[in-house]
């Protein structure tokens, strides 16, 4: 099933829906309370939330304002160099092992929010990219077990911002700008998704295609991904995990070519749906609160 954090104009504070064909349904309104994380923490039961939904009716999708389904994580996650092909463009090496950094959390955003063009950077790159959220809080997972902690999949976009990037050997800062982890439009479960390693991917830029491949060419998949990092550190309810970009980012075109304000950036990935986004100027007013 695919379940949405979502808004209305009427109501600013988030819930959680069931979204069916072209409606979402309102989960609190049939008796299931809770935002996603506590969602997930409870463990989804997909018969429970079909049996209280069943024959309801939602509002339009068009009526709602969809967010980020873990609208703050509590840890972003993101895999460099995954797929063969963009290691190829780069022209870096096969790493042996798994090349991992931070997105702070607050790069989060709504799939179809705008992403801000940073006042100090006009290197903005894209990268579309498989995302997944931690569903039990768990260390030392084995690959075999590794499913068990998956509460769901979404489309990710991966927004860097290069020259902050590559500047200093950590690429947390040239990742982790405000606006930049737009994530959605929607979570959809194991269940109906089935294989996470044979999904198409693709992303545009205008409408042009600029990458375009399939989760099958990852080179460590969802499963390994689990059970190296829970070696290392616990992994939480609500985590997120960005999965790495194929062949395509704007910075191994030739001429390179990076977004400017008023570009539309769409990641769509096979049986998750897409996620859209606008470049617009950032407001670079100082804020103190």
């Amino acid at each position: 099933m695919k379940l949405a954090t979502y808004s209305t104009s009427d109501d600013p504070s988030p819930g959680v829906g069931l979204v069916r064909n072209d409606e979402i349904v309102s989960l609190a309104a049939n008796g299931i309370e809770g935002d996603m994380m506590s969602l997930l923490a409870g463990g989804v039961d997909n018969d429970a939330i079909s049996s209280a939904t069943a024959g309801k009716t939602g509002l339009p999708l068009s009526s709602v304002i969809l967010q980020a389904p873990i609208p703050l994580p509590g840890k972003i996650l993101a895999i460099g160099l995954n797929y063969s092909d963009h290691i190829e463009e780069t022209g870096s090496k096969t790493p042996e092992f798994q090349m991992w950094f931070n997105k702070q959390r607050n790069c989060a955003n709504g799939p179809y929010a705008d992403i801000n063009l940073p006042v100090v950077s006009d290197k903005l790159d894209y990268e579309a990219e498989l995302c997944l959220v931690i569903s039990k809080r768990c260390k030392h997972v084995p690959v075999d077990r590794a499913h068990e902690v998956i509460g769901g999949y979404f489309c990710g976009n991966d927004v860097s911002v290069r020259d902050w990037q590559i500047r200093v050997p950590t690429f947390q800062i040239g990742k982790s700008f405000d606006t930049h982890g737009p994530m959605g439009p929607w979570l959809v479960t194991p269940d109906e998704v089935g294989n996470p390693h044979n999904l198409d991917i693709r992303c545009t830029v205008n409408g042009e295609e600029r990458q375009s491949s399939n989760t099958k060419h990852l080179i460590f998949d969802c499963f390994d991904a689990i059970a190296h990092l829970s070696q290392s550190f616990t992994l939480d309810v609500g985590d997120v995990l960005f999965m790495g970009t194929p062949s395509g980012v704007g910075i191994a075109m030739k001429p390179r070519s990076f977004m400017k304000a008023g570009d539309v950036v769409r990641v769509e990935i096979e049986k998750l749906g897409y996620i859209e986004n606008t470049v617009v100027p950032e407001d670079g007013a100082t804020v103190i609160d």
